[in-house]
C-alpha cells in the first residue's frame, strides 16, 4: 500500500478518477497502484509524481495494511504493555 500516495492524493485535493483521467488509465488499474496490488511501470511512477508535484521516491514508499503479518518472521504480540505480551495463538 502506497499511503504517501494516498496522502498527497487528499493533500492537493485530486480524486482518483481525475488522476486516472491524465494518466488515461482505467480507474480500477490506478485503484490497484494506490492500493499496493499492482506495481506501476518506472514510467508511470514518474508521470504520477509529476501530476501530483511530490517526489517519486517518497510517494511510492511502500507502508504495509494494519494486521498485517509482520515480515521479519516475528510473532504477533498481544497483550497490554502494562502487564506483558504474550505470543497471539494460531487459529
Amino acid at each position: 500500500m502506497y499511503l504517501n500516495l494516498k496522502l498527497q492524493l487528499l493533500k492537493t485535493g485530486m480524486r482518483q478518477n481525475r488522476l486516472a483521467q491524465l494518466l488515461a488509465v482505467n480507474e480500477s488499474v490506478l485503484s490497484k497502484i494506490v492500493n499496493g496490488f499492482r506495481e506501476p511501470s518506472q514510467d508511470m511512477r514518474k508521470r504520477i509524481a509529476t501530476l501530483l508535484q511530490s517526489d517519486e521516491e517518497w510517494l511510492f514508499e511502500r507502508a504495509e495494511a494494519p494486521g498485517a503479518p509482520p515480515k521479519n518472521g516475528a510473532e504477533e504480540m498481544v497483550g497490554s504493555p502494562v502487564l506483558g505480551s504474550t505470543p497471539a495463538r494460531q487459529a
